[in-house]
């Protein structure tokens, strides 16, 4: 999911992640991009912990819970396809949720740029980490289905990950592979990509479905 996010990525936290790139030197703008996006992923990690704690108290080990899970996890995945390739915008509305909450801490993530400690990178990029996304909380709902914060945090690491070339490449690509990356066909053929493996786990879902019958 990190990785065929790639273009939205870009198009979305693109101009957060060009905001660091004014040190002198490489070395400098690489080393405030790798915290910058270590304080992302460990926001990341916090919400997925979180998330896959409240699912474990909800569900203990309740087997039709864990199905509706799945078939939300499935939902979310060709929700999330049609929304890379502007088929189907819906998850934008829960970004709209999640704006509130932004506006209050982005003046705050704004202010840690502008410091070169290091230190100061991390927190801001774990304020970013809060930034409202569909693709985020697509990934989310894995972190539930997981019924774990241990796996739930795990999960949103690896999601986190995924999402690392685009965003540390962010600078040093050039504006040819960026257009690429955003690009209509780029975000169609990931959108094809996640609706089949969201239709893939449906159908999974829906034989564990008929099996507990």
């Amino acid at each position: 999911m990190g990785l065929a996010g790639a273009g939205h990525c870009l198009m979305m936290c693109g101009g957060l992640a060009g905001a660091i790139h004014h040190q002198q030197s490489k070395v400098a703008n690489l080393s405030a991009l790798l915290f910058y996006n270590a304080g992302r992923l460990s926001s990341y990690m916090i919400a997925g912990a979180l998330v896959g704690l409240l699912s474990q108290a909800a569900i203990s080990g309740f087997s039709p819970a864990l199905l509706t899970l799945r078939f939300l996890a499935a939902f979310f995945l060709i929700a999330l396809g049609c929304y890379l390739g502007g088929w189907w915008l819906g998850l934008s509305k829960l970004e709209h949720l999640g704006r509130p909450l932004w506006q209050r801490l982005a003046p705050y993530a704004g202010k840690l740029r502008q410091s070169n400690s290091l230190m100061s990178r991390y927190v801001a990029g774990m304020v970013w980490g809060w930034l409202p996304c569909g693709l985020v909380y697509s990934a989310l709902s894995w972190s539930a289905l997981s019924a774990s914060p241990v796996n739930g945090a795990l999960y949103m690491l690896a999601f986190g990950l995924g999402t690392l070339p685009a965003m540390l490449a962010f600078g040093w690509f050039s504006g040819a592979l960026q257009s690429i990356l955003k690009g209509q066909g780029f975000r169609q053929a990931m959108g094809v990509l996640m609706i089949v493996y969201g239709l893939w786990v449906a159908i999974i879902a829906l034989r564990q479905a008929l099996a507990f019958n």
